[in-house]
């Protein structure tokens, strides 16, 4: 359908096409915006080198043409909304290259002409000229294609400067409008007219005819009359064969109902094919209107019907009735009997619409945003030829309804119903759609999943999305045709199977409520090239790593990937875009993730194990498993000896192979002579009856210290590592320094079994005193046992040992 051009889009346009045949390497370099800067000159500091010159919306008044004989590369300059009063085109005089030339908007009262035969874009419109500001140099301008004026009135002689000019656009601006001379706009030869009334004035009806007469595209603004229709000229219906325009726009009309007419049979029969009404209100007097007033020079509605005219494309947008008594069926009649082939009536609270009598050419509908309901068009199979039905924003409420509507219009290839209030709740029911109709717009309506029960056999293109969809249920529905499926700001928890969709190729599931789409889906949809599933809450999970695996080897079929493409849950992976979002293989691998585990626990066994045997832990555990029964028994047993005090100066643990020196050096050097030692011996001091675990531990524990008598032959006893071990259990548990070390001879490192660690310790860390081969050193080893050893043990203890010494002798 085509429209009128208005003013700001030949302009974007021209300049468009100026600046892409500039085609600048930098776009600074080319462009200076001085746009809203509060400038009252123009600047000095201009880039020699601009084409593209933007000092609109600013305060210049004056021009100079020192303010653009540098500018010789300047194609387009902008100086609209500004404060300019005179206007001399000598000052682009050096510009030669100047296409696009903006002064609307402005105060100019007066022109000094000079010849621009290089522009093409003059914009004069908005300014304060009481006559056309058309010089005798205008008609020099042959290359000027859009022409945009001001005036208060307008005489035939304004324009015979410029009757040769071939203009694709004339604009202009009547403000204050106070005279017109008929046919002066006749003398204009141009394919675009363009005219603004004042808003608070009446418009002329000549200057509306002469405008048809003078343009193949003629827009209109501003359509007001407030006088009496009595004194609105009737138009001479003998002129109709000098109407050049083919389309028509009458934008903001408010005019009485009958100068409306009037004004409708002038263009009805009229060559204009394309008639557009925009923010069209009509007033009438307090009465009913009839179909007279309709036809105020024809006799009947038949008449008027049978002899038709050139119209084919009617739109009237943003309709407001003020008439009374209004006898809605009349006006409903006449425009169901147009002989034409599309028709738009929108927004304009329109309840319904009746069926044509005959057969309709109607191949276009467009009724939206009214009031129309289920009735609309019941029964009605008069529409046989119409292939595009638009309904949106209205008051539909039963798809079956709906479908049934359309079962009689055997061309229906396009409907759209959306933003209504449209409701299937009703289960296996038939739904008669046209078998034409391949494209359904049913978005933004109250419909479940029973929707695709009741869905036209034959349909490519269905638009579900903002509905309350949660499923699409298989087995519903069979649409071997459909290929596109938009289900955006639905309920979906997944995406959809194509069990019943065949031929799909293109889905939209966007802003639903999938957390984990199914990785199989492009597997069990292969036509499918298309898929946006953008904008869901997405679960970043190893479910959803499938997910983007698939998507990664699906040639780039995801829609918005990857900016729409975001985690929503967990809450630490918020607004991370899926394609950064990456799991182990390990981590998301049930069957491996066990086995690994599993293997890394064997051999964490293993490992234990080993170390358990190389450093003789099991043997460790017994120990301490029998030290802590014996410390237990005795607890039990006797109590009261939990108390005691220390008994010996030392406990001797020592090899039974170095028993002979233990007998003949040790103790007999220790426990005579002065600094009388009191040593524990296992052969003269353990308890009969106890085990030797309890022994030992006993004697340790009663002995102030713990003499070891190290040698290769005490690393290979047994009993001397349980010694060895409860005296170090008692040197942290008492946290006391118990242990001498007595190096009999020379150990070597490799003689040590891995067991004795603790013994490897106790010689790295630990002083020890070896036993020295001369004899000389031998009483400086004594002192030092002696020192080490030294304390006084409680008297009582010592007298019961003197008499226990004194009666051992006399037994002997």
């Amino acid at each position: 359908m085509r429209h009128l051009t208005n003013i700001h889009a030949c302009a974007c346009f021209f300049t468009f096409v100026l600046w892409n045949n500039i085609q600048p390497t930098m776009e600074n370099e080319f462009i200076a915006n001085y746009s809203s800067s509060l400038l009252t000159n123009v600047p000095k500091n201009i880039p020699v080198r601009t084409r593209v010159l933007d000092l609109s919306h600013n305060r210049i008044s004056g021009l100079s043409v020192s303010d653009f004989i540098y500018l010789s590369d300047l194609q387009v300059l902008n100086l609209s909304h500004n404060l300019i009063t005179e206007l001399n085109f000598s000052v682009f005089i050096f510009n030669e290259d100047l296409g696009y030339l903006d002064l609307s908007h402005n105060n100019i009262l007066k022109v000094y002409c000079q010849t621009l035969s290089y522009l093409r874009h003059l914009d004069l419109s908005f300014n304060k000229f009481i006559a056309l500001p058309i010089c005798q140099e205008f008609g020099n301008m042959l290359h000027l294609e859009y022409l945009g004026l001001s005036a208060t009135m307008i005489r035939r002689s304004d324009f015979r400067y410029i009757m040769h000019l071939e203009l694709h656009t004339v604009f202009l601006t009547l403000e204050d409008f106070s005279l017109y001379e008929p046919q002066s706009l006749t003398a204009l030869h141009t394919r675009s007219l363009h005219i603004i009334f004042a808003a608070t004035q009446n418009f002329n009806f000549f200057l509306l005819y002469d405008g048809m007469r003078t343009s193949e595209n003629l827009k209109i603004v501003n359509l007001r009359y407030n006088l009496s229709y009595k004194d609105f000229p009737s138009p001479s219906f003998t002129l109709l064969k000098k109407i050049k325009t083919t389309a028509l726009m009458l934008d903001t009309v408010d005019v009485q109902w009958t100068i409306i007419l009037q004004i409708f049979l002038l263009i009805w029969y009229s060559p204009v094919e394309q008639l557009t009404a925009r923010n069209l209100t009509f007033r009438g007097p307090l009465r009913e209107v009839t179909e007279y007033d309709f036809l105020p020079s024809l006799s009947s509605l038949e008449h008027l019907i049978s002899m038709g005219g050139s119209m084919k494309v009617l739109t009237l947008e943003h309709v407001h009735n003020k008439v009374y008594y209004f006898n809605q069926e009349i006006l409903y009649r006449q425009f169901s009997e147009m002989n034409i082939a599309s028709l738009t009536i929108y927004d304009a609270c329109m309840p319904h619409m009746l069926c044509p009598n005959r057969t309709s050419p109607f191949q276009y509908l467009n009724f939206s945003h009214n009031a129309l309901t289920d009735e609309l068009f019941q029964n009605c199979g008069t529409l046989t030829d119409l292939k595009l039905l638009i309904l949106q924003r209205n008051k539909f409420e039963s798809l079956l309804k709906v479908s049934s509507m359309t079962s009689h219009m055997k061309s229906l290839k396009y409907l759209d119903m959306s933003n209504n209030l449209l409701r299937h709740d009703v289960a296996d029911t038939l739904c008669p759609w046209a078998e034409s109709l391949t494209e359904l717009d049913l978005s933004s309506n109250q419909l479940t999943d029973a929707v695709f029960g009741c869905l036209p056999v034959n349909i490519k293109k269905l638009d579900l999305q903002n509905n309350q969809i949660t499923s699409v249920p298989t087995g519903v529905a069979e649409l071997p045709s459909l290929s596109e499926l938009n289900l955006a700001a639905n309920r979906l928890a997944d995406l959809p199977g194509c069990g019943g969709f065949a031929s799909l190729e293109l889905l939209n599931v966007e802003m639903n409520l999938i957390l984990t789409p199914s990785a199989d889906f492009f597997q069990s949809c292969p036509r499918v090239r298309e898929l946006q599933a953008g904008q869901n809450p997405f679960k970043c999970s190893c479910e959803l790593q499938d997910f983007i695996r698939v998507e990664r080897q699906s040639a780039r079929r995801l829609f918005g990937w990857p900016m729409a493409y975001t985690c929503e849950y967990p809450d630490n992976l918020r607004g991370t875009q899926l394609k950064d979002f990456h799991l182990s293989e390990l981590a998301c691998n049930t069957t491996l993730l066990l086995v690994t585990a599993l293997l890394l626990t064997l051999v964490l066994v293993a490992v234990v194990a080993f170390l358990c045997l190389y450093l003789d832990v099991p043997w460790y555990v017994r120990m301490t498993w029998q030290w802590t029964q014996t410390k237990r028994r005795a607890w039990h047993n006797n109590p009261e000896e939990q108390e005691s005090v220390l008994q010996f100066h030392a406990f001797v643990s020592y090899s039974e192979r170095d028993s002979l020196w233990v007998k003949n050096e040790l103790i007999p050097n220790l426990e005579k002579g002065e600094g009388y030692v009191q040593l524990c011996q296992h052969e003269r001091n353990f308890i009969p009856g106890k085990s030797i675990v309890e022994n030992i531990i006993m004697c340790i524990e009663k002995s102030y210290k713990s003499i070891f008598v190290l040698s290769p032959n005490f690393v290979q006893s047994e009993w001397c590592h349980y010694e060895l071990y409860f005296a170090h259990h008692k040197l942290f548990s008492e946290n006391s320094n118990s242990l001498i070390l007595v190096l009999l001879e020379p150990i070597p490192p490799y003689v040590i079994p891995a067991r004795y660690h603790k013994l490897k310790a106790l010689m790295a860390k630990r002083t020890y005193l070896e036993w020295p081969k001369e004899r000389s050193k031998r009483p400086l080893f004594w002192a030092n046992l002696r020192a080490a050893i030294s304390i006084k043990l409680p008297k009582a203890f010592e007298a019961n040992e003197e008499q226990s010494d004194v009666a051992s002798r006399s037994i002997v």
